[in-house]
């Protein structure tokens, strides 16, 4: 994938490099997160994480707590990729990063609070989303995406599981999520294999099918990949 390349990329992949040798800086230390935010509910896990609803108790307001166990087979400079993107970006149609704590167990990252559910699950209910209903989706993903990639950094793992509603209403933004296999690129052209099986780009027809095309196919005709 080509990237912009640009003075601004360039101070930010130089940021970026700075940021990462002072990640430790980053993080407030803490003995007990439930004495900083009071949970209330499960919002998703994974291999090596959690995700919380939680309320901060000074302000009363919600985020989404993201709890990441600490172990050896989870890998530190994976998280720290993930943070040094999430401080970086500031768009409309992406979740932001609102701090970071650390406690000897864990990583806990506070997110901006996004209620509306994947979009994997919205086609699932519709079925059948319709060309116009595709498009408003795709124009804020690409809208997202061109921000990225001006600002040199690439997602690498787009599809609808990581596309969230803001809010359950019917007309509620897009928001993109999950940056632990993104990148902050000065080059312009990457060779590394990574994503998600089944939305990563394929010849077909020897034509390029990319993320995007993928899950435009997918938000028309409801399937989960080209067969």
């Amino acid at each position: 994938m080509e990237l912009n390349s640009s003075p601004e990329a360039s101070t930010l992949e130089a940021m970026g490099r700075k940021e990462e040798d002072d990640c430790s800086s980053w993080k407030k230390q803490t003995t007990n997160i439930r004495k900083t935010f009071i949970f209330m509910e499960v919002l998703g896990s994974g291999a090596f994480s959690e995700v919380f609803l939680v309320k901060q108790r000074v302000t009363g307001k919600l985020f989404a707590l993201k709890c990441i166990k600490k172990s050896p087979a989870f890998r530190d400079s994976s998280l720290e990729n993930e943070i040094a993107v999430l401080k970086k970006i500031k768009h409309e149609n992406i979740v932001t990063l609102e701090d970071i704590y650390e406690s000897t167990t864990h990583y806990y990252l506070v997110m901006q609070l996004v209620s509306g559910g994947e979009l994997f699950d919205r086609i699932l209910e519709r079925g059948v989303y319709t060309e116009k209903d595709a498009s408003l989706v795709i124009q804020q993903v690409l809208s997202a995406v061109k921000y990225l990639h001006e600002n040199g950094i690439v997602h690498r793992d787009l599809k609808p599981e990581n596309l969230l509603y803001l809010t359950p209403e019917e007309n509620s933004k897009i928001m993109i999520t999950d940056f632990g296999l993104s990148k902050m690129e000065q080059s312009g052209v990457m060779s590394t294999a990574c994503g998600t099986p089944g939305y990563v780009g394929e010849s077909r027809d020897r034509r390029e099918v990319d993320q995007l095309a993928t899950f435009l196919h997918m938000d028309i005709t409801h399937r989960k990949r080209l067969l």
